[in-house]
């Protein structure tokens, strides 16, 4: 059995302040590694990746939600939970939206926890069609909920969603929305996500997508209105911490993986620094 190691005493209640900051601080210094060794210790059973993750940034919404929080809200509706998101589900029907195959990979990493990855938490993620539209807000497809679905975090931090490639339409850079809730039953019960943050997809990916005009209406042309940097959301940085490996053929379909660093103890799933 390992043994604890000596944490230093404060012997003189009397003591001054300096004496017992002094104290509080070799026990926190020891405590931290402590920590350390035994973070290091499971790491050593993972496979390797980098150590650095950085926290996504927060972003909008945006106006088609679908959370309650403007208008209908498909977080409450049976079904909801699930890892195809093409098609539109429950009262909703089955129909399904056309476009070029692609599944998403979130993995979800703690920046206050040496990047260990995070299980148990609940993502919702959500984008238009290839035409642009949104299901349950756009004209036509109020009736639908498809591209809309949850999962939760499994050991390795990771979300996966089978979906399509977005559209582009006016303005924006082709994007894939998601929030992150503590628990799948917060997320289902509509209560308030603890992160907004938005995926960027590729510029070289779009334009191959977007060639196929007769799928991708429109979607070339408003590419080429935009960039990451004049983007509305992305223009801080240039989507940097948002902009996700992307990778397949049009006949093939493709698949994007991007980091999001959430600032949360990947031992007890407390959040911190901006989280409520």
């Amino acid at each position: 059995m390992a043994l604890r190691p000596f944490l230093p005493i404060l012997r003189d209640t009397h003591a001054s302040l300096g004496e017992t900051l002094s104290v509080l601080q070799q026990r926190e210094l020891l405590r931290r590694r402590g920590f350390l060794l035994g973070s290091l210790a499971a790491a050593a059973a993972l496979p390797l990746r980098s150590m650095a993750c950085t926290l996504i940034p927060s972003e909008t919404g945006g106006p088609y939600p679908g959370d309650g929080t403007n208008g209908p809200n498909a977080l409450t509706q049976s079904g909801i939970v699930r890892s195809d998101i093409r098609s539109s589900f429950g009262a909703s029907g089955t129909a399904s939206a056309a476009g070029t195959p692609l599944n998403v990979t979130l993995r979800l990493v703690s920046t206050v926890s040496g990047c260990v990855p995070l299980a148990g938490l609940a993502v919702y993620i959500w984008h238009c069609n290839a035409g642009g539209g949104y299901s349950m807000y756009s004209s036509g497809i109020t009736g639908q909920n498809y591209l809309r679905g949850v999962q939760v975090s499994n050991a390795n931090g990771e979300v996966t969603f089978t979906s399509i490639f977005p559209g582009c339409y006016p303005g924006r850079w082709p994007h894939i929305h998601f929030e992150i809730y503590r628990s799948l039953a917060q997320a289902t019960s509509g209560a308030n996500a603890a992160r907004i943050s938005q995926l960027a997809l590729p510029q070289s990916v779009c334009s191959t997508v977007y060639s196929q005009s007769s799928l991708y209406p429109g979607s070339t042309q408003n590419l080429s209105g935009v960039t990451l940097n004049s983007d509305n959301v992305f223009g801080n940085d240039g989507g940097v911490y948002q902009l996700a490996a992307t990778s397949g053929s049009n006949a093939a379909g493709y698949a994007s993986t991007l980091e999001v660093g959430v600032a949360i103890e990947g031992s007890d799933l407390l959040f911190a620094d901006g989280f409520e």
